[in-house]
């Protein structure tokens, strides 16, 4: 869920959702999945490597662009406006700009914070946007056959409603993240997705499939036998997109921080 929730204060939140709405809130949760499966699976499904020591002044100039790109959109838009576009459009440059690998996870630890960049460009996007596809298409169809075989023989019509819903769902991500407006339109867009406590070991081993103390450093990383203090984690995700010198590109900013630790005034 990248895009910040509609206001729901209106909404009684004790009754019970229609069944067009579970589907597409379904639909959301796979989406949400599968976009982080598609971010942080490159050391796994791809050439991609992990790349520790990055320049930490660096990190924080990039840290700073991006706070100032979340603060000038509106709640209800991802996309920048036109005081932005320079910023934008000079992050999505800073590998050819810098020097830095595109598709490679570039991280800057210290104690109790990380912070994760990788930037994608041409098919480097492209293959990104199958990917997510191919998650979310598996992940919804194999609940969609679950559920028929869970209640498909009820006869309500709320149960055969929300099942004929599920069915309905065809989600294309190339529509839902607006990349036929950013090439034509050349728009730059930013979403964000955060969680107050993400488990640091899920991230590491299961979606990026690497050393957790590559990825926060040894004084941050859990111990053996962690508690569910030790692997939580708070979690912020950016993911600007746009087009320059005629290449769709996309950088994504993972900033984590341990759930204790106070947080400092960049955020």
């Amino acid at each position: 869920m990248f895009e910040e929730p509609e206001d729901s204060d209106e909404i009684d939140k004790d009754a019970p959702a229609e069944p067009a709405d579970r589907a597409r809130e379904k639909a959301d949760y796979f989406r949400m999945h599968a976009e982080l499966a598609a971010v942080f699976e490159g050391c796994r499904k791809f050439d991609s490597e992990l790349q520790p020591g990055f320049d930490p002044e660096l990190t924080r100039d990039i840290q700073r662009t991006i706070g100032r790109l979340e603060k000038s959109k509106t709640p209800e838009s991802p996309i920048l406006p036109e005081p932005s576009l320079a910023d934008a459009a000079k992050l999505l440059d800073l590998p050819a700009a810098r020097g830095v690998s595109n598709n490679d996870y570039h991280v800057y630890a210290r104690p109790g914070e990380s912070m994760v960049m990788r930037w994608l460009a041409g098919e480097q996007v492209e293959s990104f946007y199958d990917r997510m596809q191919a998650h979310f298409n598996a992940g919804l169809n194999h609940y969609r056959q679950e559920e028929r075989q869970a209640s498909g023989w009820k006869q309500d019509p709320a149960t055969q409603a929300y099942l004929d819903a599920l069915d309905a769902i065809d989600l294309k991500m190339d529509d839902r993240y607006l990349r036929t407006y950013i090439r034509q339109h050349k728009l730059f867009v930013l979403s964000t997705h955060a969680a107050d406590e993400l488990d640091i070991l899920f991230l590491a081993d299961h979606l990026m499939g690497v050393d957790v103390v590559d990825l926060v450093g040894e004084a941050s990383a859990p111990p053996d036998n962690p508690t569910d203090t030790d692997r939580a984690w708070f979690f912020k995700l950016f993911a600007l997109r746009g087009m320059k010198d005629g290449q769709e590109r996309m950088c994504f900013f993972t900033y984590l921080q341990k759930t204790e630790e106070t947080f400092g005034d960049d955020w």
